[in-house]
């Protein structure tokens, strides 16, 4: 297991581990779409990178906020 600090951080392992890996024929569609719009900084949302990363394998995101109010 691998972990990170955000779904971006990921998806960008995702792309330079898996991703460049892929075989050519694999290489198309969204997996070429999603790679050019983060690469190129064109736009990708999370939801779209976390269902890209769940048909390579498991991928579970905890969120954790923490709120201490002021003390009056």
């Amino acid at each position: 297991m691998i972990k990170f600090t955000s779904v971006e951080d990921a998806f960008k392992w995702w792309i330079d581990n898996i991703y460049k890996a892929l075989p050519a024929d694999q290489k198309k569609g969204k997996y070429t779409t999603a790679w050019r719009d983060y690469t190129h900084k064109l736009g990708i949302s999370e939801k779209r990178m976390r269902d890209i990363l769940s048909e390579f394998g498991s991928i579970d995101v905890k969120v954790e906020v923490s709120f201490t109010p002021d003390q009056k």
